[in-house]
């Protein structure tokens, strides 16, 4: 079955232009709508202005350019009648002797309606002023006007699709700079997408701030932004529009174009209204915004349709979907993450320690990626307490499935750290337990491993005890979700400081400490602990002395599960919606029948294993999900995942 999974492919452009000249504008803007509705664009935006340049200045003034400007408006709109798209055009308006700066909303030969822009810039370069009148007043008396026989909604509009859930707000240009835009105001009454038609100039340093207005202003709206600047061909007698064209969601820049390209500029993405409405949804700040403010503006609303249905069509799907959603795909933001992350993990223990008067810290420590992290943590904490590293116990207790490789990695880590380190064979121990419980030590069962890593935890627990200090817990929040750890064994400790980190960034930090935290005999250690494959090695190795049981062999790919784990709890995203991202995030490492199939093992996994995740020690959340029970995931321990899998049956 063909959805859209609440995706809309929209459009920004800024077309080529005569100043003045409205017939040459039209026909270029009317060519970018074709060519956004034929590549399945539902929602495009144009500039402020756009039928007749912004630039005119004194021009407006004159009968003859207004007139044509109003006639090039419904000339646009007859000759685009055969187009499912929605346009947003701009055009200056002149209604009881007043001109206002107006955006127009065109579909299918009809114009829906009309927005006038509401803050005025009168300083510096602009003179607005002089020509436009505010819309304010007009807006809060007047519901609609009449253009050429027509009538027309006009003032404080609200375009909606109750079909696909979409809610367009418009505001134009200086409206975005004021204290309290007014798309603040639309999207408390409901608009999820918000359109600008813009003419901001360039300026040094300006396209930043300008980006940074419309990333700020789209999270504080919980929303889609189309923005569409004014280019090149506006007039150059003092000042130069480069048409900057941006679209964003909910903070994030889906696209944006070269700025001061010749020629047309258009680009396209697909904002995810589903997603923005689980965020609403989620955040009851942005629900309390709307009850308690008492200046709401009142919106009229007028409905639309598309007579062609949405569909999410992967081979037309501009939005990039990025495979590691925890970890930016910028470097230098996955610097400045890793950092902020060990820092919350530093303070996180560091509070714990003082708080309870621990004199040592006791941890296990495999030569894996997550007790590396851990002890790494520890120690940052010790030397920021002024403690000395010789108070951090570190153990580690080989077992049966311990090989030389994590072994030699682990012991060589502690001695490059200064902690005192210890070396306890759990072999004996096992032995003895398997003896005591009548379990053949031949037979390599989940009770096998079970015993081994329940066995580490209960000596990391006596230790404790023994020195008065604190068991730091090592497991990460991919392994809480799919319960990849040994209930009131490695699941268990005293203070668990990498609760809130996924695999995926785990690798990511550790080489951010190898690289900016250690010296270098230290950072040749690291980098050989993250080549080595993550295994819980509670198996014999094979006859190469190689760990022969590696964890994604069995559970999947950790990359896609933390991709899983993302929209899952992040968005309550389906099951569907999540496989068609998988899918298009993965399509050159897996085929889609594999994601599929690893996709069912997680929501499996992620229900059943709820009840260890019921009982999880403390630990700092550190990034946008936590399965913490008291904190951001309360789920009933036996509840049915039928209904989940269910969705993802039959689509292969």
């Amino acid at each position: 079955m063909v959805e859209s999974f609440g995706f809309i492919k929209v459009a920004s452009a800024s077309p080529v232009l005569k100043v003045a000249n409205t017939d040459y504008n039209i026909c270029e803007i009317e060519k970018l709508m074709r060519e956004a509705d034929a590549r399945g664009a539902r929602i495009i935006a144009f500039p402020e202005l756009c039928i007749t340049g912004y630039t005119c200045n004194d021009l407006f003034l004159q009968k003859q350019l207004l007139e044509r400007a109003k006639g090039a408006l419904f000339e646009l709109s007859s000759k685009t009648k055969d187009l499912d798209i929605l346009a947003v055009v701009s055009l200056p308006l002149l209604i009881d002797q007043r001109l206002y700066d107006c955006a127009a909303v065109i579909q299918r030969g009809q114009i829906l309606g009309i927005v006038p822009k509401i803050f005025l810039p009168n300083y510096k370069e602009f003179y607005e002023k002089r020509w436009f009148t505010s819309g304010y007043e007009i807006s809060r008396e007047a519901s609609e006007i009449r253009l050429w026989s027509r009538t027309i909604p006009f003032g404080n509009l609200l375009f909606k699709n109750e079909e696909y859930d979409i809610t367009l707000g418009i505001e134009i240009c200086e409206d975005l700079w004021a204290t309290i835009p007014p798309s603040s105001y639309l999207a408390l009454s409901g608009a999820n997408i918000i359109v600008n038609p813009s003419a901001s100039n360039e300026l040094v340093a300006k396209a930043e701030y300008r980006r940074k207005l419309i990333e700020q202003q789209s999270a504080r709206c919980i929303s889609g932004y189309i923005y569409a600047g004014a280019g090149i061909y506006e007039s150059s007698t003092d000042l130069v529009f480069s048409g900057h064209c941006l679209i964003a969601e909910n903070g994030i820049i889906l696209e944006e174009s070269k700025r001061f390209n010749r020629g047309n500029t258009i680009i396209y993405s697909e904002i995810d209204v589903d997603r923005l409405s689980a965020e609403r949804q989620f955040n009851k700040t942005f629900a309390d915004n709307y009850d308690m403010e008492t200046d709401r503006r009142r919106f009229k609303v007028v409905e639309f349709e598309f007579t062609r249905k949405l569909i999410a069509d992967a081979d037309n799907f501009d939005r990039k979907v990025h495979p590691y959603p925890f970890v930016p795909s910028d470097p230098d933001t996955v610097d400045r993450r890793c950092e902020e992350i060990f820092n919350i993990q530093t303070a996180g223990l560091a509070k714990r320690i003082e708080h309870t008067g621990a004199k040592k810290a006791v941890i296990g420590i495999s030569g894996g990626l997550d007790s590396t992290l851990a002890l790494l943590v520890t120690v940052k904490t010790f030397d920021l307490l002024g403690i000395s590293r010789q108070n951090i116990e570190a153990i580690t207790m080989p077992g049966f499935g311990t090989t030389d490789m994590t072994y030699n990695n682990a012991v060589e880590l502690m001695k490059l750290l200064n902690v005192n380190m210890r070396e306890i064979d759990i072999k004996p121990a096992c032995l003895q337990h398997m003896k005591d419980i009548g379990h053949d030590p031949e037979v390599h069962d989940i009770t096998y491993e079970n015993l081994q890593a329940r066995e580490r935890t209960q000596i990391l627990m006596d230790i404790a005890n023994k020195v008065e200090g604190l068991v730091v817990g090592t497991g990460d929040l991919s392994e809480l979700a799919l319960g990849w750890a040994t209930y009131n064994g490695d699941h268990m400790s005293m203070y668990s400081v990498n609760c809130g980190v996924p695999k995926t960034l785990v690798r990511f930090l550790v080489k951010w400490i190898a690289d900016n935290v250690v010296e270098e005999n230290t950072r040749k250690v690291l980098y050989k602990i993250i080549d080595t494959p993550i295994s819980p090695e509670l198996l014999p190795p094979d006859e190469q002395g190689r760990i022969r049981q590696k964890t994604e062999d069995k559970v999947g790919p950790y990359e896609l599960h933390d991709f899983f784990l993302f929209y899952v709890v992040r968005y309550g995203m389906a099951p569907r919606k999540v496989l068609f991202l998988a899918n298009m995030a993965f399509k050159d490492k897996y085929e889609p029948k594999t994601i599929r199939m690893w996709l069912k093992k997680f929501y499996h996994r992620f229900f059943s294993q709820q009840f260890k995740r019921s009982a999880l020690p403390d630990g700092p959340k550190v990034g946008s999900i936590s399965l913490s029970p008291r904190g951001d995931w309360r789920m009933p321990s036996d509840a049915d995942s039928a209904i989940w899998i269910k969705d993802l049956e039959g689509l292969m």
